[in-house]
Parts: structure tokens; sequence; C-alpha cells
């Protein structure tokens, strides 16, 4: 059977396809299950021209709050209402189990919900102007704005993104990642029966590297929104800088869950266990580094490697499945590399550290554990696989010291049952996200951003609205007469 052509969404409606395409890949079974466009650089041009016509008409940027309200609300219900068609896409695109995909997309249309509230409620202010004048602020939508959106959560990242932009009022244009670009490429049409003005929101698809390298540097764009990694960022900035285009970048991490003797094992164990192997360790925040309290380290490790060793790498589509694919065949050779140097440097495989597959097909990596130092290149560096490192501490202070200890700083979690240890290490901890007894819990009114190498700006909350506008400044004068010309100077205002 064929591959199901899935093609660009500009201006209201899904475009003819281009020349070139590309294969989206089953990472599971390792088959095409889609073809989408390698967009032409001189069509992706075109499309931001009508994207700046289409914000510049005011069809949306000037629309009042309570209509973005009402579409936006909108296009949360229907989302809401056509749920399994999403998961079963997703599970298809990025090879994670169908039970993780079933919990996270079924939270997906809070952020809309968030954002249209926002939008509806989010007030301007009055400034304390000295003497008889008024000066109000108010937002404004910045214009055109660009979404480079990852794989790993395809649709969750992207609405985040488009939700916070489109309720400031701008014109959105996304990028999805090419390895898993299907279920944004839905998201045009379902916009568009929530009543969304055509052109607001376009969907392009393409390489990163040509498709969305290009989008970042057009002249036309206010804003780029990217999640990824920090080569792609440095790929853009140089352009962005000299464009004077504002970036908000979510560029990778390396979580420490850190754990302390007050929390009982077993339930130390299962946070372990939850924070390092969703998607498969493919996550921003996945918990790839446990720092583990001497005074418990040798049960705990035994019992998190017994219980590794049982968990279920499957079929995706089973619901008893609890690891699936990682995405791609490069994936699972990095999380080989990964393994091989680690014992290279000294670590201690304590177990997986193996490719594997599921019917003798599909990319997938066997659970891993490595015991190793706090300064490895497994302790220090991104894998973005199921390949975790094991560092035992000797106290509170060593914890965060190691805790603090590499370039990036977006997300950690503290695992105690110690009231003032919970607070005191927070405290100490340098990260964006710190979770006290929890683990991936995310929310749309929570700002979401890193650190250092993880990154700038946020995700979520009132901060990300506040990054879709600008301020202007009306100052109305109601009895300050001017004077600076005048005889009497002493009243003058000026500066």
């Amino acid at each position: 059977m064929a591959d199901i052509r899935h093609t660009n969404w500009v201006d209201g409606a899904h475009q003819p396809p281009t020349k070139e395409l590309i294969h989206v890949i089953n990472p599971a079974t390792e088959a095409s299950i889609a073809t989408i466009d390698a967009t032409p650089l001189e069509t992706v041009s075109s499309i931001i021209e009508s994207s700046l016509k289409n914000f510049s008409s005011g069809v949306w940027s000037q629309t009042d709050a309570s209509t973005r309200f009402t579409v936006l609300s909108k296009a949360a219900t229907l989302l809401r209402s056509r749920l399994p068609e999403f998961i079963n896409l997703e599970t298809q695109q990025t090879g994670r189990p169908i039970r993780e995909m079933k919990a996270q997309l079924s939270r997906i249309p809070e952020w809309l919900e968030y954002f249209a509230s926002l939008a509806r409620t989010h007030e301007g202010r009055v400034t304390p102007f000295k003497g008889p004048v008024i000066n109000t602020l108010t937002r404004l939508p910045l214009g055109v704005v660009v979404h480079i959106t990852p794989w790993n959560h395809p649709l969750l990242i992207a609405t985040k993104k488009i939700a916070a932009a489109l309720a400031a009022g701008n014109t959105v244009i996304v990028k999805p990642s090419e390895s898993a670009p299907l279920s944004v490429l839905k998201m045009g049409k379902l916009f568009q029966e929530a009543g969304l003005p055509d052109g607001t929101l376009q969907i392009v698809s393409g390489y990163g590297r040509e498709t969305g390298k290009f989008l970042c540097e057009s002249r036309l764009i206010a804003k780029i929104d990217l999640t990824g990694g920090l080569a792609t960022y440095e790929a853009i900035a140089p352009n962005a800088s000299k464009n004077l285009i504002p970036i908000t970048a979510e560029l990778g991490g390396k979580a420490p869950v850190c754990f302390f003797p007050s929390m009982p094992v077993e339930k130390g164990v299962k946070a372990a266990l939850f924070a390092s192997f969703i998607a498969s360790g493919q996550t921003c925040v996945t918990g790839s580094r446990l720092l583990i309290h001497s005074d418990i380290y040798d049960e705990f490790v035994e019992l998190l490697v017994s219980r590794t060793k049982t968990l279920r790498v499957g079929d995706p589509t089973d619901d008893k499945t609890q690891i699936g694919a990682v995405i791609s065949r490069a994936s699972v050779d990095r999380c080989s590399a990964f393994v091989e140097r680690a014992i290279v440097d000294g670590g201690k495989l304590l177990c997986g550290g193996e490719p594997t597959t599921v019917d003798a097909k599909g990319f997938f990596f066997q659970p891993t554990l490595i015991e190793t130092k706090a300064d490895s290149d497994l302790a220090c560096n991104e894998v973005f696989g199921p390949v975790i490192a094991l560092i035992k501490c000797s106290s509170e202070e060593d914890i965060i010291q190691v805790a603090n200890a590499t370039s990036f700083a977006l997300g950690a979690s503290v695992w105690t049952d110690d009231f003032n240890q919970a607070h005191r290490v927070a405290e100490k901890i340098d990260a964006g996200l710190v979770w006290i007894n929890g683990h991936h819990l995310n929310d749309p009114s929570s700002p979401w951003g890193g650190f250092k190498e993880s990154g700038m700006g946020k995700e979520n909350g009132i901060e990300a609205f506040e990054s879709y506008t600008k301020v202007k400044s009306t100052i109305i004068n109601y009895g300050q007469e001017p004077t600076w010309f005048d005889d009497e100077v002493e009243n003058a205002r000026y500066g």
C-alpha cells in the first residue's frame, strides 16, 4: 500500500505535493508510514510573505480578546473529541508506548484552554508616572513567529507554543520535525474548524537544516521559538542576532534525580524508573543521572537493577508495553557509543547496554544502568536514550555539588521525606525546574525552561504569553504645560 502523503498546511488548505518528498518511518517497525514535503526555499519565502500579509491585515492580530478566547477554546474541544486518532498517529511516528501517549495527549487541550483564558483575562497596567500624566501599558502581538518543534513530544510541544503565540495575536509558522510531523500537520484543519482565520497558522514541513534554517534567517519574522539541540541554536542564533530577532530556546538537559535516606527505597526506585525511562529516555528532563546517598546506595541499586530488568520492551501499540522504540537507527548507535565510552571510562554496566528488536524489527535499546563517576562522559552529556548514570554520593553537600556539575540546568528532582532538607536542597540546585518528590510534572500555568546550555526563555505560563508580545507605552498629559522655552523653566519636564 502506498504511503499517505501529508502536505503543507498553508493559507487554509493542504497544498499540492512538492517534487521532493521525505519518508516518515515508524521506528518500531522500520516501515515508511507516510511522506511529507521537502519544501523548496522559494516556497518557504512565499509562505513567510503571505503570513506577514495576514498579520498586517489585522484579521487575527487586531481581533478582540473574546474572539481569541472562543477560537482557542473550541480548538481544545475539537482536539479532545479526536484524541484517539492523534494518539495512534503519535505512537506510530514516535515509537512511544500507546499507554504513554494516551496519558500525554489527554492533557494537551489544557494548554489551549489555559491560553484562551489568559487571552481573555490578561490586562495592561498604569504606571506611577510623576505629575499630571497617565501612562498606560498595552501588549501587542509581535508579528510572524516561527516555531521549530521536535520529534519526541510532537503534538505537546507544538501546541504549547502555538497556543501562547495565537493567544497573543500573532501569525504562526510551525516547522515540525521531519521525523515525526504527522500529528502537527493535522492541526491546521482543526484550527480552521475552530474559526481561526486562514493563513494565521501555517504548517511547513521539510528538513531542519534547510527549511528550518531558512525560516529562521528571514528578516520578516518577529520571533523564533525553538526546541532542539545546542547545535541547532548555534546555527540560527547568528542571523537572528543580526536581524534583532528574539529567541526562546529549550536546548536539552542532564537532569539529576537526587535520593536521600529518608525516602523509602521502594518508593525511590519507582520514582527512578518513572523519571528515567518514560519515552525511552528521550525527553529533555529525563532523569539521566541518579544521585544516590551512600547510606541507601547498595539496597537502592539492587532493587533498581532487578526492577529495570523486568521492564517490558515491546510493540508500542500494545497497552502492556512499558518501553518503546527510540526514534532512529542513529539513536540506537548513539546509545551504544555512550555505553562503550562509559565502560572504557571505568563505568560498571549493571544491566542492559545492547540494542534489541521486537519481532526482529525496530530501533530498540535495552533499559540500561551504568554505575559511573560524577565527571564521566555519561554523567555530563546528554544521551537522549534509555542509558542512565548511577552516581554514589556521600552527603547532602556532595549530591548538590554533583547535581550542579554539568553545563545543563533544565530540570532536577529531589526525593526525601525530610521537609527541611527538601527545600534546602531544591534552593541550592541550579535548574529552571526543580521537583520535590515528583518528576515530569507539567502544567500550562507553570513556566518551563532552563539555565546555562539548557536554553533561555520560558514555555507555559504568563511568561510565555508575554514573550509573544511587545509593550507599548502611551503617555497622556492632562495638566502639564510645555515650559522648556518659556521664561519659567523651573517646572520644565525633560528626559
